[in-house]
This record gives structure tokens, C-alpha cells and sequence, in this order.
């Protein structure tokens, strides 16, 4: 488990800001085994004014379906956070995709969904600025 610098947090937010909110339209499914991992962490309070984050790193070993879910985030349980999928960069932060991040309240349907090739991943959960504590949060990444 990493934290997100405040460099890597405004990477994050850019593209939370470049793509919008809610959730995103998911790509088609294609057949396969199914691997599901689940993560826990906390993203801490802000830092000196720096918006927080937490990121774990996955790999995918065979290109197909991605489905994200932030299944529990809290308190507030209602809270909306930044989720969001990148590449792991040698720094320790997580290079958000283009389009892969969306603002979201805790669920039972991924709030991201789409095709990814083989390699390796990561997942971050954000601050928007609305933590006023530290913020326990539960996300899956199932792929095929």
C-alpha cells in the first residue's frame, strides 16, 4: 500500500476534472476466468492543504475485462471519493489513464468498467476535499 504524493494527487484530480463525474459506461465482457482482488487502506485527511490518497497495484496477466468497485468508504458512509486506474510509475504514484477515473459514493456495481491488455495496474482511492477525517475505504478489481 502507497500513498499518493501531492503530484501524484493532482495527476489523479486532473483527470477526475478532464473526464467528469459518475459512473463510466462499461465495454463489453468478453469470456474468461475471472480474478477478483480486494483491497482495504485509508486515505488520510489532507496534508499542508495536499489532498490525500491511496493506491494498490495489481497485474492483470491476461488483457480483458475491468470492473472497479468501491464498496464500502467511510465516514461518512455516504462520502463520494476519487477512483481511478493507472500504471504504476516508478516514482511509487499511479499514472491515472485517460478516462479512468470517476467521482463515487461506495456501491454494489463498479463504478469502472472497461477492456485493459496484460500488465501491470493500479488502483487509487482520493480525497476531493471533502474528508474531514481519515476516510477507511473497500474496493474490487475483478479482471479477466
Amino acid at each position: 500500500m502507497k500513498r499518493l504524493t501531492a503530484v501524484g494527487v493532482a495527476l489523479v484530480l486532473m483527470a477526475a476534472t478532464a473526464c467528469g463525474s459518475g459512473d463510466a459506461t462499461p465495454f463489453p465482457i468478453p469470456s474468461g476466468t475471472v480474478v477478483t482482488e480486494t483491497f482495504t487502506g485509508t486515505v488520510p485527511v489532507p496534508i499542508n492543504g495536499a489532498l490525500q490518497a491511496d493506491i494498490h497495484n495489481f497485474n492483470v496477466t491476461v488483457g480483458g475485462s475491468l470492473n472497479v468497485t468501491l464498496t464500502a468508504a467511510g465516514p461518512p458512509p455516504t462520502i463520494t471519493m476519487l477512483l481511478a486506474i493507472g500504471n504504476p510509475s516508478s516514482t511509487g504514484t499511479c499514472s491515472i489513464l485517460q478516462g479512468a477515473s470517476a467521482q463515487v459514493t461506495a456501491g454494489t456495481t463498479a463504478q469502472l468498467s472497461g477492456t485493459v491488455d496484460a500488465g501491470a495496474y493500479c488502483v487509487a482511492v482520493a480525497d476531493i476535499g471533502n474528508a474531514l477525517q481519515p476516510i477507511a475505504y473497500t474496493v474490487t478489481v475483478a479482471h479477466t
